[in-house]
């Protein structure tokens, strides 16, 4: 930036110095100072084509450097400066812009924190955030910026400001055992947390990677302005060619080439692009590059994971049918007692609607899990069973018919048995998001024309939760290779928009044309595979990202094409000797900062 000013600072300077000495009496200077304010930007512009050139980028830079050339080589100096100082100015115009679309993803990286107070022997110690591990306790001091993934121990609970992660302007509210996400702002009282992931893993800091290499990537829709930069090229000395050869003035040629310097094409889209992606960013929706954005604008096809997404991703006890004979708490206490020697969700479930209720639980011992079917062990001298029907039906007696009627359509459905026998079942079902319906819909008016739920359950449950929703096709027992295969299959005929929260999504959102993973509760591996990451746990911003790509996407063409239609008639009219170069130079100026402010809206 800097060096940009001081290019500006002496394109002017000669401009002035040049235009004073003349009628001072020393008008043969002029030109000579005219030419030494320009051969500096017209060097450092010859740099950069080269180191361009080196990485196999074309750009319209070239227009820019024939043009201050060609003004020199005719002796039109004044022309040159002109040219040189409008060059500039553009430059650090866009540099300006830029900098002001990038300002919200760049306060994501200025807030890291480096350090923590950590409690070590009852005393508190300063340490590196790096050093923090699973099961340290910190204090968060009022003011201070979270730095790592943890849950609130304080009696109190803590007020976190995490308008930096999601948008959203109020403070919440996070009672003990909350998750806290590192990035959050501490806007109460101290508290203290607990770490659950290591600073390297934890929220922000995975942002902070996505945004780092966001603002390192280049659109399909620049890369592709730089190779429109030789179709430019060619039209703009080809005008310039004729106006020349037809009228035999070559002033004329100069000032085809001054108008089309600099270009539309290289200050509007970089700009909306960048602009587009901050807006995102504010939304509490990290697009990782500006290709990304670009693409979520274009895609037809979207299909939807089924827990995490379309629902909350966590169950809730709906029912509890016991045996004849049996207390319904009963058999929520002894499934809760046990699952507490297990990490499952549905574990989790069973033992936060244990305690809403106020059993009592009892440590369990001797507890053998076997993933994905069930757990068994003792809760006091009982031996207790608990998880799906055909593990526990091995262990126990009793008639597990009785208890299954019109059941079809919850997310799991747990068997209890207790010392050998038969106790109960219990049901559990993870709600549709309310506005599930209103966002699938949305998806359709902004131009998804298909729609599809691809989900690992069972397929009944999978029927419950489509049957209200504007769906084409809902798939249910998928494996991760089937769903792979699904999406592979829909990429093929259309671009393909894949959301999802889990590990076993992280290869569909890998493949899908456009991947956007459910960030706020979902995996590491869902975020890392996917080119969006919504980092708020709502998936209404899925639509919101949607409508500001296809935003970003039109005023970039805006841009570019009236930017591009009045450079041609600007063009045009000073072949046929209408514009001399010196007014054609301050024309092109207008018609830049016209596109970059035109660009700048998609900020909004």
């Amino acid at each position: 930036m800097i060096f940009r000013i001081a290019l500006v600072a002496l394109a002017l300077a000669g401009l002035i110095v040049g235009n004073v000495v003349g009628p001072l009496g020393h008008g043969a200077w002029s030109g000579t100072i005219f030419t030494a304010a320009t051969l500096p930007i017209l060097a450092a512009l010859l740099v950069d084509i080269v180191q361009s050139l080196r990485r196999g980028q074309v750009g319209l830079d070239l227009v820019a450097a024939v043009s201050m050339s060609a003004a020199l080589g005719f002796g039109e100096s004044l022309a040159g400066n002109v040219v040189g100082l409008m060059y500039a100015g553009g430059e650090l115009l866009e540099a300006f812009a830029e900098g002001r679309a990038r300002r919200e993803m760049t306060a994501l990286l200025e807030r890291v924190a480096h350090t923590a107070m950590r409690h070590v022997d009852g005393r508190l110690e300063e340490v590196a955030i790096g050093t923090l591990e699973p099961g340290d306790h910190i204090l968060v001091r009022s003011g201070e910026t979270l730095p790592v993934d943890g849950s609130v121990v304080s009696g109190s609970g803590g007020t976190l400001d995490e308008s930096a992660l999601t948008g959203e302007a109020l403070p919440v509210w996070r009672a003990p055992g909350e998750t806290a996400l590192s990035g959050s702002t501490n806007a109460g009282d101290s508290f203290d947390l607990l770490v659950s992931r290591p600073a390297s893993e934890s929220t922000y800091a995975r942002i902070v990677r996505l945004v780092e290499a966001a603002q390192e990537a280049k659109a399909p829709a620049t890369r592709l302005a730089d190779r429109y930069a030789l179709v430019f090229l060619g039209v703009t000395l080809v005008i310039a060619g004729l106006a020349w050869a037809l009228s035999g003035d070559h002033i004329r040629a100069l000032a085809v080439l001054v108008v089309a310097t600099p270009c539309p094409l290289i200050l509007a889209l970089p700009v909306a692009l960048i602009s587009g992606l901050s807006r995102a960013a504010r939304s509490g929706v990290l697009v990782k590059n500006a290709g990304a954005l670009e693409i979520l604008s274009t895609v037809r096809t979207a299909i939807l994971d089924k827990t995490g997404t379309l629902t909350y991703g966590h169950a809730e006890v709906t029912e509890i049918r016991p045996m004849p004979g049996v207390d319904p708490n009963e058999v929520l206490r002894l499934a809760a007692s046990l699952d507490q020697a297990s990490n499952h969700v549905i574990a989790e479930a069973l033992v936060k609607e244990a305690r809403r209720r106020n059993l009592t639980l009892t440590p369990p011992h001797s507890v053998i899990e076997d993933a994905g079917a069930g757990v068994s062990g003792w809760v006091g001298d009982i031996p207790v069973v608990a998880g799906a029907s055909r593990y526990v039906m091995r262990s126990v007696e009793g008639d597990i018919g009785l208890l299954h009627d019109g059941l079809d359509g919850e997310t799991a459905l747990v068997t209890v048995g207790a010392a050998g026998r038969l106790f109960g079942l219990i049901a559990l079902n993870d709600p549709v998001r309310p506005d599930a319906q209103r966002v699938l819909e949305g998806l359709r008016a902004i131009g998804v024309t298909r729609l599809i739920l691809a989900s690992g359950d069972r397929q009944d449950v999978v029927d419950a939760v489509a049957r209200d929703l504007p769906l084409d096709l809902a798939r249910g027992d998928l494996t991760p290779e089937d769903k792979l295969a699904l999406v592979a299959a829909e990429s093929e005929k259309a671009r393909t928009l894949m959301i999802g929260d889990g590990v076993n999504d992280a290869p569909a959102l890998a493949t899908a044309t456009l991947g956007i993973a459910m960030g706020a509760r979902g995996s590491a591996a869902s975020s890392e595979s996917a080119d969006v990451v919504i980092l708020v746990d709502q998936l209404g911003r899925v639509l919101d990202a949607l409508r500001i790509a296809h935003r970003t996407r039109r005023i970039a063409l805006e841009s570019v094409v009236g930017g591009l239609g009045l450079s041609l008639l600007g063009m045009i009219a000073a072949a046929l000797g209408y514009l001399p170069p010196l007014s054609g130079a301050v024309l092109q100026e207008v018609i830049d900062v016209a596109v970059i402010l035109n660009a700048l809206r998609a900020l909004r």
